[in-house]
């Protein structure tokens, strides 16, 4: 391959980069980002940078090494002709590729007449976003609302009570991250954020907003009303798809490849990170997306892996995600997937407990509260070998998600 390039200038797009020189590509890299820059720490956004303990300049993040790669920051991608192996971009430039890796990310989901664009609503996304909701809390000490009780509504809504600022997360469920927690951690989960003072309105919805220069005024669906400094709307995340719409590319909540990472239907071209969706084999075969940090790390080294090995002898990418989460100094971690586990179970490693998640028997996921070792010695079993789990001593997981109103 004379030249590969890379859509997206993240994360999974600089560590594939950095994987092609490591395997031994001379050909040319471009790396195409919508965002100036380099790519830069984007969990910090929510807590470090946030509470002020990081900057921005801290949070970049530079290659492993001298990637003699072109950069074009602030080029966003218009469209893709992979019949010509053609990229669109600004100013009707045609850029040619023999290689390519699509990486382009998620962007903050919208909520339909949730007034975005407004100085005081902000979606939580990207530096610009979070500087703009630094400009919204200066000088105002009015409550913030955060609508969404998912992992970064959560870690908002920590970070603004460290920061002495009256939060109140709004969401549909009865409890806090309970899609991926169930029913029970996401209780306990729940009353850690009130103990330290996070107002709960769950189990409802914005019916109105009254957006103001210095504040946003939000009636809830439960009569409730609160002027607030800001909104945060933390509410999921869609794939950055919209470009390859007209491009023959199979596309179902993200770019859909096969278990190589190559996308299905094109040749030549694989996806890595939040953007693509794939069967993890080692749990099951059905396509899913995973948005976590480490999963964009290992996805843009084995998409690249890929690439240059070609679809006929490319192997499966088959990890066993990992992700944790810092919550009023309480260290969240999980390893697997723990959103297909039917039954729960106690597990213990090394006089720690945690939560082990069952399917069919068999252990798919796991999740602890200030149990690193034993979440890592569990994450290090699911990577060696199926886990067998009898008897679980816990109700049906997906019942009492259910019950709980998911």
């Amino acid at each position: 391959m004379n030249r590969v390039a890379i859509v997206g200038g993240g994360l999974a797009g600089m560590r594939a980069a950095e994987r092609l020189r490591e395997l031994g590509h001379a050909g040319e890299i471009v790396v195409i980002g919508a965002e100036g820059g380099l790519p830069y720490h984007r969990p910090a956004l929510s807590k470090q940078f946030l509470t002020g303990s990081l900057s921005a300049a801290e949070l970049e993040i530079t290659p492993l090494d001298d990637l003699d790669a072109l950069w074009r920051a602030a080029t966003p991608v218009s469209a893709l002709d992979h019949r010509r192996r053609v990229l669109h971009l600004p100013g009707g430039e045609e850029l040619r590729y023999d290689g390519l890796v699509i990486a382009t990310g998620v962007e903050a989901r919208r909520l339909n007449g949730g007034q975005h664009g407004h100085q005081r609503v902000v979606a939580l996304r990207t530096i610009a976003d979070a500087k703009r909701l630094h400009r919204a809390l200066a000088g105002n000490r009015l409550p913030v609302v955060v609508l969404g009780t998912g992992f970064t509504g959560c870690e908002i809504a920590s970070s603004l009570r460290s920061m002495a600022r009256d939060v109140v997360l709004v969401g549909r469920s009865s409890a806090l991250m309970a899609n991926l927690l169930g029913p029970e951690l996401g209780g306990r989960l729940t009353d850690l954020h009130r103990r330290n003072g996070v107002g709960l309105a769950l189990g409802t919805t914005v019916e109105q907003w009254s957006p103001g220069p210095r504040s946003v005024v939000v009636r809830l669906s439960d009569e409730r009303v609160i002027e607030a400094a800001c909104v945060v709307v933390a509410v999921g995340s869609v794939p950055a798809v919209s470009w390859l719409r007209d491009a023959g590319v199979t596309i179902d909540d993200g770019v859909v490849c096969d278990e190589t990472c190559h996308v299905v239907g094109l040749e030549d071209v694989v996806a890595a990170g939040d953007v693509a969706q794939w069967p993890n084999t080692r749990f099951d075969p059905r396509p899913r997306r995973v948005e976590h940090w480490t999963n964009a790390i290992e996805m843009g080294r084995a998409a690249a892996e890929s690439l240059l090995a070609g679809r006929a002898s490319a192997v499966p990418f088959t990890p066993v995600p990992r992700f944790w989460s810092e919550q009023h100094g309480t260290r969240i971690q999980a390893a697997g997937v723990p959103a297909l586990g039917t039954a729960t179970v106690a597990l213990r490693s090394g006089g720690r407990g945690v939560t082990g998640y069952v399917r069919d028997g068999r252990l798919v996921g796991v999740v602890g509260f200030d149990s690193s070792a034993a979440v890592l010695a569990h994450a290090d079993l699911l990577a060696r070998e199926p886990v067998r789990v009898q008897a679980p001593r816990r109700v049906s997981f997906l019942r009492a998600v259910r019950a709980a109103g998911r």
